[in-house]
């Protein structure tokens, strides 16, 4: 069996015709990011927001187009709506307080609080933390969603044990995946584990509000976000859209990893979101053998970078094979080992958490003096 091709998909693809405008999708450059992988096929339509929702039938229609091919195992076809940037409002310009003149963002409907888990660079175990602190706060009595929002390099499908395709029971909004009691949404579900996402800004942003807008969340507590690293389009976008509860920093102790970790901090108070706090992960790594404890990447400086920057510093998670291991095969160390130190480790973090939520995420300020 041949294997398909790009071209073959796009000549596929001229055969569906906007009912509306009266010509092929691709003559009228609505197809982009096609990506071809071992007969494993994607793409997006790029859309005009005002007829989004009307044009699910477009988007079944150019898949099961792609899916008569030969050699094609799989299509997923992502509808994305670009939005003009709002127009300024007269008065209400550069000056004044953070947020002054501003009209409020709109919630996600029937999600109480939105929290965002960032990190200033990769490597730092930031998933690992997100997909624990949101089994933590429903552990804690509390119900949790969690947006996987790393387009890019989407991991929650993995950690969280999950996979396939989300329904929809209306044709207009995703059902979320859901296990551990966790709904879950993440573009994993949506490409094979392996296939590229050539996505530009735009894009990443308008699947980033699909996802946070045009999914069934029901009724939520708390929506935890795993945040891409850096400081980028994702997290404006995020920051943006939706008015986020606050912002939980996941730093490793080492001076490189805290230094981008500030980055992202600063980021999050320049859009006017409160940052919660700092989790210090990978603070210390005990030997399961002999139980000598090792400050691989030191130990210490999260907690001593949020007393000089004046923020609370919500725990330290050490570097554990056991962490690693369940988290690696979707068995979260959280729902997992209940009773054990690490998903203890995490409650308490989600407590505090939950209570500076429940405090409008802002605290007293500190005086620091150096």
């Amino acid at each position: 069996m041949m294997a398909v091709t790009e071209s073959q998909v796009l000549e596929a693809l001229r055969q569906v015709a906007d009912p509306d405008r009266g010509a092929d999708i691709v003559s009228l450059k609505m197809v982009s990011g096609v990506a071809v992988k071992d007969g494993h096929v994607h793409f997006t339509l790029e859309v005009d927001p005002q007829r989004g929702a009307a044009l699910e039938p477009l988007r079944q229609a150019a898949e099961k187009a792609v899916d008569r091919l030969a050699g094609v195992l799989s299509v997923t076809a992502v509808l994305t709506a670009h939005r003009p940037p709002p127009k300024a409002v007269s008065g209400q310009g550069g000056t004044g307080a953070p947020g002054a003149g501003k009209p409020a963002k709109a919630g996600v409907p029937g999600v109480a609080a939105i929290i965002a888990v960032a990190s200033g660079k990769g490597g730092v175990g930031k998933s690992t933390t997100s997909a624990n602190l949101a089994l933590a706060l429903a552990a804690n009595g509390l119900t949790v969603g969690l947006l996987d929002a790393d387009i890019y390099g989407p991991s929650m499908p993995r950690m969280m044990g999950l996979s396939g395709k989300p329904d929809s029971a209306d044709g207009k909004r995703l059902d979320p995946l859901v296990n551990y009691g966790i709904k879950v949404m993440s573009m994993g579900f949506l490409v094979a584990e392996d296939t590229p996402m050539i996505w530009r800004g735009p894009m990443v942003m308008s699947a980033l509000t699909q996802m946070l807008r045009d999914v069934n969340w029901g009724t939520l507590d708390v929506l935890v976000v795993d945040m891409p690293p850096g400081t980028g389009d994702a997290q404006l976008t995020m920051a943006q859209s939706v008015p986020l509860a606050g912002a939980v920093i996941v730093s490793t102790p080492q001076d490189i990893a805290l230094l981008d970790a500030r980055k992202g901090l600063n980021m999050f108070r320049r859009v006017d979101v409160p940052v919660l706090g700092i989790i210090e992960n990978m603070s210390y790594f005990c030997c399961p053998n002999c139980g000598h404890r090792s400050d691989i990447f030191s130990h210490g400086g999260a907690r001593a970078e949020a007393e000089k920057l004046g923020i609370d510093f919500l725990g330290e998670v050490p570097l554990d094979i056991a962490i690693r291991e369940t988290s690696d095969a979707g068995t979260p160390i959280t729902v997992t080992q209940p009773d054990g130190v690490h998903a203890q480790t995490y409650r308490a973090i989600a407590a505090r958490v939950a209570e500076k939520i429940k405090a409008g995420g802002r605290t007293a300020p500190r005086f620091v003096i150096e």
